[in-house]
């Protein structure tokens, strides 16, 4: 369906002319008398023709054509039933139409009777004559109705065109428009009087068209509510015929020639150069045959000209205004107008013409290559592969960044993206993520940053998940038997490991997906991109519609290989999760013992001095208060001793008089039993520098526990926290979220992105379109053509064509007419 803008704004230009005015008006009445009437008829049908070619095939014509324009009662209905020459009640029809009427009147002297068609929509053919005047309102409405509804508006600027034969009409062009209104009527949106003067100023913006202003007289030019809406089209009214109508309402207030003149002149508002017609009609609306009805418009003109002559004291300046007052007048100047702006158009339409003749005729042979071409393989391999190519492309500019096509109508925001990617939330992350520029429509490039930082956001939002004490029993108490000093160490790290592996495992998946999805987006982009590029740079696209097999592999091999590149990032983030909770790895105990030696700083002495001994260390809720009584049924256990009971050279000397292999461990240990101080010192140092030489151990101790009499220690912090019982759960706790926190640090800041980066981008710039080429390409002919068995392709193909052929066969017609009208000027 063509739309209104294709055939009813033409922005071309018109050959110049002076304003119109009394000028103009004298010189026209003054024309040729030996002119035939055939020629201003050939010429108007030859018009006429080329005006109905353009409202069926769209064509941008800039014919002459009137635009009548005025309020919804001003009295715009009347003078259209008075230039037809007979009524059909269109005041009935303006009140409920909102579409544009075109009405080519036909002078024909052999129609004594109206003979009306309507044009047929989206086709240049009319229809079967309209007999009946008032069948003629009930089409108009019908058809404005149907319209109306099939597009869901409450206007349309879509023009019904109605021919009208008569031997009492003139040869004359007028297209009708809806009258302006203040209010909606009932029943109709509240906007509807914006869309009618938007579509309005639309139709009379083309500099080729003639505008035809009415306005009631009883309105003063201070107060129009519409002239400054006709201001705005056309500021110094040099294509504006301005109309005043029921002008006999305004007669009985002038007695004075001068009063008259004035009025006439419409001096201060218009210009010197513009001048006023006066017209007024019969107001009987009763039921009066057509004869009639013309008797009774030529009896209203002589009645006002008589009273100007006879009941003004001395009459009126008929000189200068008698050309200006009447219906008759104004039919005159109308036809004569636009005749004479056809006539200095006929040059420029021809050319034009000639030009769409000449591109309707490639636009033919390219529709018949392309229907060759359907059976063409090479042709279709050719063309398939530079669609392909040409999507990669633009996939690749739309991933470095591009602001074309709009953003606003193509990207998302993130809670958009979250929706439409059936993704939602990050897993077990509560806290609401929302990265920056969230609130932004973003795609490509940008938007795949964005969900990198959201993930980043969503993977520092979670911390190590608590633990029961009886997960951390039965880690802790399974390193018993393993030898060594570092149980709580190594539980800590085994609880931040598993960790790691349940909750960053998830949010690596979910992250993939969303790249996935954002990089899935791009498809239907890039195809937006490609149509866009092609038309802008008066580039033909390799036209490849209508083959839904083929467009449909292609979609499919595209969204397969971005499935694939999530699988594979998948694949690489879950080999660096286990990487870097493996046992092996070492992320845990980095600069393990480094911050032990700041000032202010005892956790880790804290942790080691809990060390010692698993066996004897309490985990449960009430082991602090239940140690002082299972100490009194403890056998072989030493009672508890403060740092400053103990000498710490003796102790000092005992415990390293002893080798490892000579110490005693209970059998069965009291987990109540609190872990001494200098034992769990003496137990961590001595595995802390096993590494080195075992000789120097004795030595190193002595040192600490020297500097421990000091108050202070070098290693370990306050000596005053040697004897205090340590909560083992809660250091256990705190130590596996910071190994937590450290594996979470370097799996994001060392892995994640560049995985992510090399694994999605790069793929999508280097190989796409290799991988689309072995899916859609690298098969035999006969498979290759599955893609293109595509009947309703080529039922559109065909037609097309004959859609062309009926246009160039019309245009063609035009075109030769208005050769031989052009001989005539």
């Amino acid at each position: 369906m063509a739309t209104t803008s294709s055939f009813l704004n033409t922005p071309t230009k018109t050959p110049t002319s002076t304003s119109i005015s009394k000028k103009h008006h004298h010189k026209q009445h003054a024309a040729d008398p030996n002119r035939s009437s055939s020629e201003f008829k050939d010429r108007f049908e030859a018009y006429n023709r080329i005006q109905a070619a353009a409202v069926a095939f769209g064509e941008k014509l800039p014919i002459p054509e009137i635009v009548a324009i005025g309020g919804q009662s001003d009295g715009k209905s009347s003078l259209l039933e008075a230039l037809l020459g007979f009524r059909f009640n269109v005041r009935e029809v303006e009140m409920g139409t909102r579409r544009p009427l075109i009405l080519q009147m036909v002078h024909d002297q052999s129609a004594l009777e109206p003979r009306c068609r309507f044009q047929e929509e989206d086709s240049e053919e009319y229809g079967s004559p309209v007999v009946l005047a008032s069948a003629i309102a009930d089409t108009i409405k019908s058809r404005t109705e149907s319209l109306l509804k099939r597009t869901r508006a409450a206007v349309s600027s879509k023009p019904i065109v109605m021919r009208a034969e008569y031997a009492h009409c003139p040869n004359l062009t007028i297209i009708d428009t809806p009258g302006f209104v203040l209010k909606a009527k009932k029943g109709e949106p509240e906007r509807t009087p914006d869309e009618i003067l938007s579509m309005v100023k639309s139709l009379a913006s083309p500099p080729h068209r003639i505008i035809l202003f009415l306005q009631q007289s009883s309105v003063e030019w201070c107060s129009s509510l519409w002239l400054d809406t006709i201001r705005e089209i056309d500021p110094s009214f040099r294509r504006t015929v301005i109309v005043v109508s029921k002008f006999d309402n305004r007669l009985k207030e002038f007695t004075e020639r001068w009063e008259v003149d004035r009025y006439l002149s419409a001096s201060g508002y218009l210009g010197e150069n513009t001048r006023p017609f006066f017209v007024a009609l019969p107001k009987d609306r009763g039921t009066i045959s057509n004869d009639e009805f013309r008797r009774q418009i030529s009896q209203v003109d002589a009645e006002m000209l008589h009273y100007l002559r006879d009941s003004v004291k001395g009459g009126f300046d008929e000189e200068k205004y008698r050309s200006y007052v009447g219906f008759g007048c104004l039919r005159d100047f109308l036809e004569a107008e636009l005749q004479r702006r056809y006539k200095e158009a006929a040059p420029a339409t021809l050319a034009l013409l000639e030009q769409r003749c000449g591109e309707v005729t490639t636009d033919l042979a390219r529709m018949e290559c392309k229907i060759n071409a359907t059976s063409d393989v090479a042709h279709l391999r050719k063309s398939a592969m530079l669609h392909a190519a040409a999507l990669c492309n633009h996939v690749e500019a739309l991933i470095d960044g591009a602001a074309d096509p709009a953003p606003e109508q193509w990207g998302k925001t993130t809670e958009e993206e979250r929706l439409e990617s059936g993704i939602g939330s990050w897993p077990s992350v509560t806290a609401e993520i929302k990265p920056p520029n969230a609130t932004l429509r973003l795609y490509g490039g940008a938007a795949f940053e964005r969900v990198m930082h959201e993930f980043r956001c969503a993977t520092y939002s979670i911390k190590c998940p608590p633990v029961s004490r009886e997960k951390v029993a039965n880690i802790l108490l399974a390193h018993t038997g393993r030898g060594g000093g570092r149980g709580i160490t190594e539980a800590a790290a085994e609880i931040a490991r598993a960790a790691a592996r349940s909750w960053l495992a998830p949010l690596l998946d979910t992250a993939c997906d969303r790249l996935a999805f954002v990089l899935g987006n791009l498809f239907d982009i890039s195809i937006e991109k490609n149509h866009g590029n092609d038309s802008n740079n008066g580039h033909r696209p390799v036209d490849m519609e209508g083959y839904i097999g083929f467009h449909a592999a292609l979609r499919q091999s595209y969204n397969h290989f971005m499935k694939d590149l999530s699988k594979e990032c998948k694949q690489l983030l879950r080999h660096h999760l286990d990487s870097v909770t493996s046992p092996y790895s070492h992320v845990c105990y980095e600069n393990n013992f480094i911050g032990s030696f700041s000032s202010g700083t005892n956790s880790m002495y804290q942790l080691n001095q809990a060390t010692a001994s698993p066996l004897c260390l309490e985990l449960s809720d009430g082991g602090a208060a239940l140690r002082k009584e299972a100490m009194k049924d403890q056998e072989n256990v030493p009672p508890e001793k403060s740092a400053q009971e103990t000498t710490p050279g003796k102790v000092t000397e005992s415990r390293d008089a002893l080798r490892e292999c000579q110490m005693t461990v209970p059998e069965t240990p009291s987990p109540d039993q609190p872990s001494d101080g200098n034992y769990g010192i003496k137990r961590e140092l001595g595995n802390c520098v096993e590494v080195g030489a075992r000789k120097r151990q004795p030595r190193i101790t002595g040192n600490a526990r020297n500097h421990g009499q000091n108050g202070e220690s070098l290693l370990f912090g306050n000596g005053d926290n040697i004897s205090r019982p340590v909560s083992t759960y809660a250091e256990i706790c705190s130590s596996a979220a910071q190994h937590f926190a450290r594996i979470r640090e370097v799996l994001v800041e060392r892995s994640v992105a560049s995985t992510l980066n090399s694994g999605f981008l790069t793929p999508c710039r280097e190989r796409l379109f290799v991988a689309l080429g072995l899916n859609l390409f690298a098969v035999n002919d006969e498979k290759f053509m599955d893609m293109f068995v595509a009947p309703g392709a080529i039922d559109s193909l065909e037609n097309e064509r004959q859609s062309l052929q009926k246009r160039q066969k019309i245009l063609h017609s035009c075109l030769n007419e208005f050769k031989s009208v052009a001989r005539t000027l």
